[in-house]
């Protein structure tokens, strides 16, 4: 049997980041467990229990060292993922077989862990969400006097620039970036809670001595490399944690998403485009088609994480009492591939924004097919200062409006509303500063000045303060 003959995951194979799989590697959960169980053991011999020093030197000597095949054979005999590690470590480390895992419960390994991969996970993330935000600053800033229609309800409305709308992007990343800082701050580690979470097998290993039991799990955590752990447990650490993290993933996918659909219409007006490589395909009939394919898989993997954070919800909710084990064949899927979802979409999102292309000829084209009615209102102004009667002007613009408006839709030609005013002698007192009314820039308001006030109070701050972070470019695998 190959791996063509079995089904493979795509996130590994096509979309999520080595580095992103690594962090849920086997690898990293049982040596993470090696680690833990060297922690355990050495704050236990530290308080007091008969634990030598040799002990705790062999499980260290081991700690990098997994026979796999080992634990393998051992879970297929004991059904036990936990122990069957627990075997397989006092194989290697035989005179520390009696003492490895000493008091605890399965969760000691697992939950801890766990917390610890998601956690660094989150750091992956940050790192590519402040490269996405800085490569859209650098945007937003290059075209933040470039006038652009700007739409609501996806129809023409009054002008923004396209440095302007760049800004939204990067506001809705902004907040992601709070939530996950947010996140970040209140992660805690399961602790040394036994097997309900009332810490009762370590009162019966330390006498019923409670501070020595406080301090074990301090030693433990700190040795971890973490302060903060939960006040209280169950046999886990609450599911809500999973859900909590998998709201912050959908909320970044939620942004890419946003950023992904605009794109996708705006390379349809072809105003911008996503990149395209030389020798890219962009349809296996059709050889001139340039299809937005990487804004359009941002969508496809944004729909899939969106999706997340109700199966963790689901998970939650139903941990009956201190526990039940319907959580674990889950959250082995649900936890790592969204966090494997997310890291595709951002290496994405870096390699669109680093590269967009801009046709500014088209926007400018598209602007004076539609500027005329926009600037109706400036004219009848004009022609009112000089003397003109505004309910005069007023309904004469209405009915030149209508007729131009019946030109472009009814006939397919140009929009040749000023055409019509140039020839009408009620307007006869602006014919000479149509153009100058007509200019762009006058419909933008504060746009360029917004762009820059925005970045430079709530953006350059981060950016700032992850500078050592920033440099890195997006990889689209396949």
């Amino acid at each position: 049997m190959t791996e063509h003959d079995i089904y493979i995951n795509p996130l590994t194979t096509r979309y999520a980041s080595k580095e992103m799989q690594k962090a849920f590697s086997d690898e990293k959960r049982f040596k993470l467990w090696r680690k833990l169980w060297i922690a355990l053991a050495e704050s236990e011999m530290e308080l007091g229990l008969n634990i030598t020093q040799e002990q705790v030197d062999e499980l260290k000597a081991y700690a990098e060292d997994i026979d796999y095949e080992l634990a393998e054979r051992f879970e297929r005999e004991v059904r036990h993922d936990v122990m069957a590690h627990v075997k397989a470590y006092g194989t290697q480390a035989k005179s520390a077989l009696p003492i490895i895992h000493l008091g605890a419960t399965s969760c000691f390994v697992d939950c801890n862990a766990e917390a610890i991969m998601l956690d660094e996970a989150l750091d992956i993330l940050l790192k590519k969400l402040v490269n996405v935000m800085d490569k859209l600053k650098n945007f937003a800033l290059k075209y933040k006097d470039l006038p652009t229609l700007g739409f609501t309800h996806l129809q023409p409305a009054q002008l923004t620039t396209v440095g302007k709308r760049a800004t939204l992007w990067l506001q809705d990343l902004e907040m992601d970036y709070e939530n996950l800082v947010h996140l970040k701050s209140c992660m805690k580690l399961r602790g040394v809670k036994g097997t309900t979470g009332t810490q009762a097998s370590f009162m019966e290993l330390f006498g019923g001595d409670e501070e020595k039991v406080k301090k074990l799990q301090e030693l433990v955590v700190k040795k971890m490399g973490y302060e903060k752990v939960f006040g209280v447990t169950g046999q886990t650490y609450p599911r809500k944690l999973d859900y909590n993290i998998l709201c912050v993933l959908s909320q970044i996918a939620q942004s890419a998403y946003k950023f992904s659909n605009d794109i996708r219409i705006l390379q349809n007006m072809k105003e911008i485009e996503e990149p395209f490589g030389k020798k890219q395909i962009g349809s296996s009939a059709m050889a001139y088609k340039r299809n937005p394919m990487r804004s359009e898989r941002i969508g496809a993997l944004a729909r899939y994480a969106i999706s997340l954070p109700m199966n963790s919800a689901i998970t939650a909710s139903t941990q009956w009492f201190e526990r039940t084990l319907d959580d674990s064949a889950n959250r082995r899927i649900v936890n790592a591939q969204a966090f494997l979802t997310v890291d595709a979409i951002l290496n994405i999102y870096m390699d669109v924004a680093e590269n967009l292309v801009v046709y500014e000829k088209v926007i400018e084209k598209h602007i004076r097919a539609e500027l005329p009615f926009m600037a109706t209102e400036n004219i009848m102004m004009a022609c009112v200062k000089a003397g003109g009667s505004r309910d005069e002007l007023h309904e004469r613009i209405r009915e030149l409006s209508m007729e131009a408006g019946r030109t472009v839709k009814v006939e397919g030609k140009e929009n040749n509303l000023i055409e019509l005013i140039k020839k009408d002698e009620l307007f006869k007192p602006v014919w000479d500063k149509l153009d100058e009314i007509l200019d762009a820039k006058n419909f933008i308001g504060r746009a360029p000045s917004q762009v820059v006030e925005f970045i430079q109070s709530e953006i350059e701050p981060i950016l700032t303060r992850h500078k050592d972070l920033l440099g890195e470019s997006g990889d689209v695998r396949i």
